[in-house]
């Protein structure tokens, strides 16, 4: 008796179907810039799915992208959407394609700590992309100092900070200095990683939020739950309205309205620098990467369950985290393109 139900079990293993103490357990990794969405979401509804535990390492879109590539993770996140050689070498790996499926929406937002300094700034397209290019060196710079008339900019140096880690954060940054900057896009260029021509790493929106805290006189770009929990300063940035807007999730929204008529079916469409005065122009949209095929048929379920909660139910939790909920338009088409996965 003993040993047929040894080997019943040894079937259910075999087969994916025995879990740890009865919960199963899905496995993910990526993007720093929802994590604090994320980690609400999984807890809610672990509460509603008890047999059910979802969990994620917040480890940078860069990390999220190649872990679910290699196959250690059953998903991955990202803020950046994956690019076409990075989508091919999915493919290759694994004989399938991978889907992204837009789950909340986020600004990114420049920070920073100068002495003596609490007013809010106005920041131009051309003052953030010389002070990342490392042309613009001291707070007191005309670019600067034109849009903050009356407050009193020290000249000290500008102490730059950028994600070490492969970053969607740093896509959604890089992506608009690209489009508001002809140098910037010819000698740096966007990506989750780039040669960044000056400045100190911090791994994590939680890295750099803390090395701006922690430096005087420094800049930096983080999500603006990061700015808002860490009761850092952010900067309102002019917008191609010519209009200088503060980070909110009206002005994120604002952002997307007009991507979210025209989505494409794969999902992966950038919103930075988007028309409109209303418009936040660092807006994103964040990502989770989700394969088309599952071997296990249990977590193929339980991740579906989970979008189809996340798209519902899941997007009222968004605007207390300083995230902008998913357009309707937006939402209907995914909610359809769950059924992709197999």
């Amino acid at each position: 008796m003993k040993r047929i139900a040894g080997l019943f079990l040894a079937v259910l293993a075999a087969s994916g179907i025995l879990w740890a103490e009865g919960v199963l357990s899905i496995n993910g990794a990526g993007a720093t810039f929802p994590y604090p969405m994320y980690s609400k979401w999984f807890d809610e509804y672990h509460k509603k799915n008890a047999n059910l535990q979802i969990n994620y390492q917040s480890i940078g879109s860069g990390g999220g992208i190649k872990q679910v590539t290699e196959g250690t993770v059953d998903f991955g996140a990202t803020d950046g959407p994956m690019n076409d050689d990075q989508l091919k070498a999915y493919q290759e790996k694994h004989g399938f394609g991978i889907l992204h499926f837009p789950t909340v929406l986020g600004a990114v937002v420049p920070t920073y700590n100068i002495t003596g300094v609490d007013a809010t700034l106005n920041f131009t397209p051309e003052a953030l992309a010389g002070i990342y290019l490392g042309k613009i060196t001291k707070w007191n710079d005309p670019a600067i100092a034109a849009p903050n008339k009356g407050v009193k900019l020290p000249g000290e140096d500008i102490v730059v900070v950028h994600r070490a880690d492969g970053s969607g954060t740093s896509y959604c940054w890089t992506d608009y200095l690209s489009k508001v900057s002809d140098e910037w896009k010819t000698k740096v260029g966007k990506g989750t990683s780039v040669n960044w021509p000056v400045g100190l790493g911090g791994k994590g929106n939680e890295g750099v939020t803390g090395t701006v805290k922690n430096t005087p006189n420094s800049i930096g770009y983080v999500e603006l739950i990061y700015a808002e929990s860490n009761k850092i300063p952010y900067g309102n940035v002019k917008n191609a309205g010519d209009t200088f807007v503060k980070a909110s999730l009206t002005a994120v929204s604002a952002a997307a309205a007009g991507a979210a008529k025209d989505m494409p079916d794969d999902f992966r469409v950038s919103i930075t620098n988007a028309p409109g005065k209303a418009s936040y122009p660092i807006s994103t949209f964040t990502w989770l990467l989700i394969p088309e095929k599952f071997s296990d048929a249990a977590k193929r379920d339980a991740i579906k369950g989970f979008l189809k909660w996340a798209l519902a139910d899941g997007q009222s939790y968004a605007e207390s985290l300083s995230y902008a909920k998913l357009p309707k338009e937006v939402v209907a088409k995914e909610v359809k393109a769950i059924d992709k996965i197999q």
